[in-house]
């Protein structure tokens, strides 16, 4: 099994950034593809950001494309997200998620195994 547990959220000003970071806990953490996914209130669990498990591969949502960076270090079993460039829009609470899914970096998230609690992220106008 594995834990995930986000941190790094907080209130922002449109423009600002914010360092997201997710410790996973438990075996095999570096076969794992690692994704972000946030949910606004009201809305949907949304696609945010995907990366492969030997970090060679990312996606992004084509919402958060140019701004934010999605990386992994498998010797800290950390993933982070860097946020850039926020705007009020980006407003949500924020999950880590893992899954063993191997075949492509997955963008629903019926597809990953394991999610944090997540981390509120506002951005203020």
């Amino acid at each position: 099994q594995v834990q995930l547990v986000e941190s790094g959220g907080g209130l922002v000003q449109a423009g600002g950034s914010l360092r997201l970071a997710c410790a996973a806990s438990g075996r095999t953490f570096s076969s794992y593809i690692m994704g972000w996914f946030r949910q606004a209130a009201g809305k949907e669990r949304e696609f945010v950001a995907a990366i492969s498990w030997s970090g060679a591969r990312t996606t992004y949502a084509d919402s958060v494309k140019g701004r934010f960076t999605i990386s992994r270090d498998n010797a800290k079993n950390t993933v982070d997200l860097q946020m850039n460039s926020l705007k009020p829009e980006d407003t949500a609470v924020y999950y880590c998620a893992a899954t063993t899914f191997t075949a492509y970096l997955p963008t629903t998230p019926t597809r990953y195994q394991y999610w944090g609690p997540g981390t509120q992220v506002t951005v203020s106008s």
